[in-house]
């Protein structure tokens, strides 16, 4: 840049705040005026209330998505009423106890050795079974096999939590025969 160039822009530069000051002092002193009697209002903060400290303790209870509590609780022995009835835990457990009863379905007898054995549909498996096995899911015991049903003893938990004795039966399903 070159000497006159620069001195023309200092010059300009005078020229304009010169002017400002005095074009616009007239504007300046009447917003002192409309202002000074102003003052701005803030509402204050609403006050905060405490919210009570209430302690956590839901980890002492009984956690309801743990499997292991979804079966009947083992009472130890002399526990409870029912007349000291209570399934055995401790034996192994029969393929037809993993069904309910209600979708158990009798479809034939077998008779071995004098004694008659009944023959159960679950799913599309068959079994044969005979007085003394287990099935249901409620730990049922087959007493009785006729020539039309299946006789077994539940035992089930009443609202006291004892065990007690429940009649059921498993009715022979009559098919049609397919030509």
């Amino acid at each position: 840049m070159s000497r006159a160039s620069l001195l023309t822009v200092i010059v300009a530069s005078l020229a304009l705040a010169a002017c400002s000051t005095d074009e616009h002092q007239d504007l300046k002193q009447w917003m002192k005026d409309v202002t000074k009697d102003m003052k701005g209002r803030v509402k204050p903060l609403p006050e905060m209330k405490p919210f009570p400290i209430v302690s956590y303790e839901a980890a002492e209870m009984t956690d309801p998505f743990n499997t292991v509590k979804i079966g009947p609780d083992k009472k130890p022995d002399g526990a409870g009423g029912g007349g000291g009835i209570r399934p055995d835990f401790n034996r192994f457990r029969e393929p037809l106890e993993s069904y309910p009863l209600e979708s158990l379905k009798m479809v034939g007898l077998i008779q071995k050795a004098k004694m008659l054995n009944a023959i159960i549909k679950a799913d599309k498996t068959v079994h044969l079974v005979k007085i003394g096995n287990y099935m249901g899911q409620n730990f049922g015991m087959i007493t009785q096999i006729t020539d039309s049903e299946v006789q077994l003893r539940e035992l089930v938990q009443d609202s006291a939590g004892d065990w007690v004795e429940r009649p059921g039966t498993l009715q022979l399903q009559e098919q049609e025969m397919k030509k």
